[in-house]
């Protein structure tokens, strides 16, 4: 069967003169799901912060995450503010290791919703659901995400590089354990966090960017974001920066991996 991310996109039904979050970064991971407005925002991004590098090492994380996740016996997943799941997505990566794995891909915007649908068009095990993440009953409660997932069993919940758009008057430890707490113990949390550790002056100037569009960010300190983590488990490791989070000699981030932009980590619910 034709793979679904070899399905033709219907461009005539996505707006392709506004550039959005979830098309920039399948550019600056050298994916063909974006258009020029799209390029034209991630070259500037680049010429701010190595903001391709760290999506690289986001989505190299991401990769590892999975297969821990597959190898521990987590079959189904839950990948919030997934954007465009193109190459090195979370169900080819999962279905590698386990044909059988299900994958529910979230976000709000319904420009990713509708791309991710189109590319994911008859693929059975896997739904793209439109939801805010900050009402957790809309994502946990929606019939296409109880279609796929049993609750029942241990899940893979992804936060990758999403809740450093949460500001602290939203309590994102306390929404992402609004989460957890709808899952069944043995599930696994892998997040990643944008941080101005050893980046001052270049994730300053990110922040300003940030700060004058729709969507501004907010980055924590490795103390920060280790509690986003509550009281699971942390899985070895523990909350690192994504080039040292199990690295391999030709990962990414090798050459500099404490210049990474963002801390990962795995927690394990018991």
């Amino acid at each position: 069967m034709q793979s679904p991310l070899l399905t033709e996109v219907r461009v005539s039904s996505i707006d392709t003169t506004r550039p959005t979050s979830a098309r920039i970064y399948d550019y600056m991971l050298g994916g063909t799901q974006n258009f020029e407005a799209d390029r034209a925002v991630a070259d500037r991004l680049n010429s701010v912060a190595p903001f391709r590098r760290m999506a690289l090492l986001n989505r190299e994380f991401l990769v590892k995450a999975v297969r821990v996740m597959v190898q521990s016996g987590v079959t189904q997943f839950l990948d919030i503010g997934s954007g465009i799941p193109t190459a090195g997505s979370v169900h080819e990566t999962a279905r590698a290791l386990d044909p059988a794995a299900r994958v529910v891909y979230v976000d709000n915007d319904p420009t990713a919703v509708e791309h991710s649908r189109q590319l994911l068009a008859g693929a059975d095990g896997i739904a793209v659901v439109e939801a805010d993440l900050t009402t957790p009953a809309s994502v946990l409660d929606h019939p296409e995400t109880n279609a796929v997932i049993d609750f029942d069993q241990p899940v893979g919940l992804l936060f990758l590089g999403v809740v450093q758009y949460l500001p602290e008057s939203l309590e994102p430890a306390t929404l992402i354990n609004r989460y957890l707490t709808a899952l069944a113990p043995g599930s696994q949390l892998a997040l990643t966090h944008f941080t101005a550790d050893n980046f001052e002056t270049e994730m300053a100037a990110a922040v300003e960017f940030f700060a004058s569009t729709a969507a501004p960010m907010f980055p924590r300190d490795r103390a920060a974001v280790t509690a986003l983590f509550g009281d699971l488990e942390l899985v070895d490791p523990g909350v690192v920066f994504t080039a040292r989070w199990r690295p391999e000699p030709d990962g990414v981030g090798a050459d500099d991996p404490d210049r990474s932009g963002h801390y990962a980590g795995i927690g394990r619910k018991v």
